[in-house]
């Protein structure tokens, strides 16, 4: 059976996840921004916290780290690239390793450019991928540490998923991210019954996330930058899918 995912939030706009296997009981988290919303969680639904899965290094991913693995025993997992500044590790991660919950065997991969060293963890049978500030729901994240070309790698590697793969990331910007979208793209029908649904789930208090890739396939402009009608959109018929990438995050950054 797939693995249940609960999404928590956490902080001001950050998310976590919890994936749990229910033959085996074997549950993991996904990033800890926060400690006692996780933590509540856990114990509303009984369920034993094991591992716990780390993205990346800023502090909004991992400051809750101590305090959970205290309060759970749970194991630490991580980038092996990343490991110098993520919170002691258990078992250091690189890309192709797996991650076994329950019945379900997940795979890591390297998305950096948000960071370098940021991974994602895609569980296929469950049609999960925890993202974080990779890829996100209508965007993806600054680029602190990569290059575009380094980025636009690592979504390349996201948008080659199945279409029902649910992008599991780590903030609520949706509404922002898709406002900007629509400075690209102002007559893409799909995105913009897409920012009239947002509107309507984020004036009822409802996340925004997780979110179809097939939906950010059709919406979202950092992963559409190698489609002719986006190259002509922003001037740069002739370039290559990575430069127009570059171009499209340098007009976020300044939104």
């Amino acid at each position: 059976m797939p693995l249940e995912f609960v999404t928590v939030p956490c902080l001001k706009d950050n998310y976590a996840y919890l994936i749990h296997d229910a033959e085996s009981g074997q549950t993991a988290l996904i990033d800890a921004p926060e400690a006692a919303p996780i933590l509540a969680e856990l114990q509303a639904r009984g369920w034993k916290l094991g591992m716990i899965l780390l993205t990346h290094h800023h502090s909004d991913h991992i400051q809750g780290v101590p305090e959970i693995a205290a309060a759970t025993g749970a194991v630490v997992l991580g980038a092996r690239a990343d490991a110098t500044r993520l919170p002691r590790l258990d078992r250091a991660l690189a890309e192709g390793d797996q991650i076994t919950v329950g019945g379900e065997t997940g795979h890591v991969l390297d998305v950096s450019g948000h960071t370098m060293g940021h991974i994602a963890f895609i569980f296929p049978h469950s049609n999960l991928a925890f993202t974080a500030d990779s890829l996100m729901a209508g965007g993806c994240g600054r680029l602190f540490e990569g290059t575009p070309g380094t980025m636009w790698a690592s979504l390349s590697k996201l948008a080659a998923l199945p279409g029902e793969t649910l992008i599991c990331s780590g903030h609520e910007y949706t509404t922002s991210n898709l406002r900007f979208a629509a400075t690209i793209e102002p007559e893409n029908p799909a995105l913009l019954a897409r920012i009239a649904s947002i509107a309507a789930a984020r004036s009822e208090g409802q996340a925004t996330v997780p979110s179809l890739l097939s939906e950010e396939l059709a919406t979202n402009p950092f992963l559409r930058a190698g489609l002719p009608q986006v190259k002509a959109a922003v001037g740069l018929s002739g370039a290559s899918d990575a430069e127009v990438f570059a171009e499209i995050r340098a007009r976020k950054d300044k939104f």
